[in-house]
């Protein structure tokens, strides 16, 4: 069996289904069809389906086995998530808070614009230095009292 085509041949339109057959019995159904929405994904974005699914939706080794960036791979599923029909705009997926910009952007998004040349080392620089990281000056602070009360000489 020839895998389903989805694409007109000639033009690249959508092509429709209007007929669905038993193989067992030879009955047949026409009609207007609609395809799910998987099948509605071109052959790149049913590649990367596959490798996110095999890989149980850990990024880092879908990163691994793609040999891509988290921000392509997360470009990457939210194509994947707009051509199967979902608003990203009504149900965001934050990165954790101590890798975003004061401007909203993921500390990994920022360095890949970097590499990419769509910022300048200034704004990647202001950028990053922007990013809250709580926790770590508190941390530094409570091993360096012990060293500087004088009770511990």
């Amino acid at each position: 069996m020839r895998p389903l085509i989805l694409k007109c041949p000639s033009c690249n339109g959508n092509l429709a289904v209007e007929r669905i057959t038993c193989r067992s019995c030879d009955i047949s159904v026409e009609g207007d069809f609609g395809l799910p929405a998987l099948l509605r994904l071109n052959r790149g974005q049913l590649d990367f389906v596959e490798v996110f699914l095999k890989n149980r939706g850990i990024i880092r080794e879908v990163e691994r086995e793609l040999g891509v960036s988290y921000p392509t791979v997360r470009a990457r599923l939210d194509e994947v998530i707009e051509a199967i029909g979902f608003n990203l705009a009504s149900s965001p997926m934050p990165a954790p808070e101590d890798h975003r910009s004061e401007d909203g952007r993921d500390r990994r998004v920022v360095l890949e614009e970097l590499r990419l040349g769509k910022i300048t080392p200034e704004q990647a620089l202001k950028a990053l230095s922007v990013i809250a990281k709580p926790n770590r000056n508190q941390e530094k602070s409570t091993r360096e009292e012990p060293e500087e009360d004088p009770d511990n000489e």
